[in-house]
């Protein structure tokens, strides 16, 4: 049976960023824009991250029970397929976690809009069938594409708007940045994982690119989140703080970039992550400086 410190890894809070880092920069906006209200918001940040939480036990159980998760794949624990936890189990803390985004997300709908309950049952069916389902959409290279939209366009524009009522321009491109960064951390994932992944037949956009073009996206996703981000200088002038991010995005690149494999690209998902959290949390303060 697995043990709680195991559970709390297979949740792979070092995806965390993903959720928090929208809900932080859509509330910021909402705020510069005179339409913060911070019950929404604070539902709006439960609500992103148990979505991540439960699309990250959905795979932990769908790739384990397919076969193309291994006890010996580098990274974080691996429930299902290491045995630590029964398939079942993992299922059902997949979809406790999507049941309770559901329900937190249902006083959103009550209060705001109702065309949210069409957003939020769309969210959560692409987390299950991102590595769930007979022709998981994960396997064929689109994963990027989502996590561009949900936890970057949707998250964002989505915060925005359950406090302003209204999604402004300054919310769609500010979910840019956003979005870009979101991915970079799956690709420096799926970087990781081209061998295992190539073996088992999951056929990521890593997998696609082959190594070389995986380091260049990733370097192209950074470079881009800081381009796009400057571009809301017209909302604030402030939002060049973001800038102080960029000296952690140094780390990262040089693994990237440098050749690095295996578990030296474990390390740099964690720094991907770090400059996420800095990033957005400068571009939020930015937005708010406003």
């Amino acid at each position: 049976m697995a043990t709680v410190s195991e559970w709390i890894s297979g949740m792979r809070p070092r995806t965390l960023p993903n959720s928090i880092v929208p809900v932080a920069v859509g509330t910021a906006l909402a705020f510069a824009l005179d339409g913060f209200v911070w019950w929404k918001a604070l539902l709006a940040l439960v609500v992103s991250m148990a979505l991540q939480v439960g699309v990250n036990f959905a795979n932990d159980y769908s790739d384990g029970v397919k076969g193309t998760d291994t006890a010996e794949r580098t990274g974080p624990t691996r429930l299902t397929a290491t045995g630590l936890a029964a398939p079942g189990r993992v299922l059902a803390a997949a979809l406790g976690s999507f049941a309770f985004a559901g329900l937190v997300g249902l006083v959103l709908v009550a209060t705001t809009s109702w065309w949210l309950l069409l957003v939020g049952a769309v969210a959560i069916a692409a987390a299950w069938y991102y590595t769930g389902g007979r022709t998981p959409y994960g396997y064929r290279g689109l994963g990027e594409v989502s996590v561009f939209v949900f936890f970057g366009v949707v998250a964002v524009v989505g915060t925005v708007f359950v406090q302003l009522e209204a999604a402004p321009w300054q919310a769609w491109t500010a979910s840019v940045p956003v979005g870009l960064l979101s991915c970079a951390v799956l690709v420096i994932n799926n970087l990781r994982d081209i061998p295992t992944d190539r073996e088992t037949g999951k056929i990521t956009l890593a997998v696609r690119l082959g190594e070389a073009g995986t380091r260049r996206l990733y370097a192209a996703m950074l470079v881009a989140a800081f381009a796009v981000a400057l571009a809301l200088v017209a909302v604030s002038w402030w939002v060049p703080l973001v800038l102080l991010a960029a000296p952690l995005a140094v780390p990262p690149l040089r693994r990237v970039l440098g050749g690095q494999t295996g578990r030296d690209l474990v390390l740099g998902l964690g720094e991907t992550g770090r400059l996420q959290m800095a990033f957005g949390a400068l571009f939020s303060l930015g937005l708010l400086l406003g």
